[in-house]
């Protein structure tokens, strides 16, 4: 395996992470059981997993009011989109 392929594949396990994290959470809110804790989902997104997270957020209507996601989540994607721009250019 390449680097750029072993990159993309760890981006799209993090994708699947972060958006069935936000899915799930979003699930178990509805049924009022465990959640997971903001931090976690926040850390997901800046792992890796923030295209997926952003990606829930709006397909199942997950964490949009709260500030702190409008925020981290973007910015994390904007940061990890950055690093791949930079890493393509060397």
């Amino acid at each position: 395996m390449t680097p750029f392929s072993i990159i993309l594949l760890f981006y799209s396990i993090m994708t699947g992470i972060g958006f069935v994290s936000m899915w799930r959470d979003k699930r178990q809110a509805k049924h009022r059981a465990w959640r997971t804790p903001e931090a976690t989902l926040l850390t997901i997104a800046f792992l890796g997993g923030a295209l997926g997270t952003l990606l829930a957020m709006q397909l199942v209507r997950h964490k949009t009011r709260t500030a702190k996601f409008q925020l981290f989540v973007p910015l994390a994607l904007l940061l990890h989109l950055t690093a791949w721009i930079l890493w393509m250019r060397l």
